[in-house]
């Protein structure tokens, strides 16, 4: 298995200077942005489904165990302020629950039934749409979890890091992210896990523009909660009408800081309408 093969350019990383070993990691990355390029087809289709299943009201699911669960949880977590959706529709499921976020819970991805109980908790309905992650492929939780959901009738996909893989093969679309082996063998939070957060960034990115919750490269729908994403608010306001900062900041204080309503007063069309 690729990820847990010995990296013939590392076998002296106990040997090397601070200095040759960041070198050789920043070096490896590059199989990291060959992977990328490889699966563009196939990231680009699963941010097509994401879009049609969060416009038809469906939730994006995200499963993953250990490093892949935390990094299923980041993206999920970041939806909501970067563009003013419900927290309930992109969610992230790891192993061992939520102690997991915070403290690895090793043995918890071999427990299928756990995760069959944990989307049963969440009802999945046809409309959702599932992404379930495993640098290995074969994580027990992990692809138990996609079997039961596609059981359900819901669409899924599967990214793994090595190939011919059961989560590869049992998901609607598969998407082999080959990263290779890893500088500290086995270490998958290296490559195999930047690759996988990379993939999650586009998918969940590109799902939200073509949902209408972007006009040109900003932000529109943005909450404004803190004094830093606010003068963000007054910024896009500046760059999409002919308001100066200090009117825009106006508008947004009068009309409750909510940006794509006072987008709408002084720009029109703003986009598609978003659905929360």
């Amino acid at each position: 298995m690729g990820t847990e093969s010995r990296n013939p350019r590392s076998y002296g990383l106990d040997r090397m200077s601070a200095r040759e070993i960041v070198r050789l990691m920043d070096e490896e990355e590059v199989a990291v942005m060959r992977a990328m390029k490889l699966a563009e087809p196939e990231i680009a289709l699963v941010a097509e489904k994401v879009s049609q299943a969060y416009l038809a009201g469906g939730r994006i699911v995200y499963v993953g165990a250990g490093t892949s669960g935390r990094i299923a949880l980041m993206d999920a977590a970041e939806m909501p302020p970067t563009f003013g959706i419900d927290s309930e529709r992109f969610i992230g499921v790891v192993s061992g629950g939520d102690t997991a976020a915070s403290r690895s819970i090793e043995d918890a991805e071999d427990d299928e039934y756990a995760a069959i109980i944990t989307l049963n908790n969440l009802k999945l309905e046809r409309r959702d749409v599932l992404i379930a992650l495993a640098a290995s492929g074969r994580t027990p939780y992990v692809v138990a979890a996609v079997r039961h959901a596609r059981q359900k009738g819901v669409w899924t996909c599967g990214i793994a890091n090595n190939r011919g893989t059961p989560l590869l093969e049992t998901a609607d679309l598969g998407i082999l992210l080959d990263t290779g082996p890893e500088v500290l063998t086995g270490s998958t939070r290296l490559k195999a896990a930047t690759a996988q957060k990379l993939a999650l960034n586009r998918i969940s990115t590109a799902a939200m523009v073509l949902s209408g919750k972007v006009v040109e490269n900003l932000m529109v729908d943005v909450k404004a909660k803190n004094q830093k994403l606010k003068e963000r608010c007054a910024r896009i306001v500046t760059e999409l009408s002919t308001k100066t900062f200090d009117e825009a900041w106006d508008l947004l204080e009068a009309h409750d800081w909510n940006l794509r309503r006072v987008l709408q007063m002084v720009r029109s069309p703003v986009g598609a309408p978003s659905r929360s």
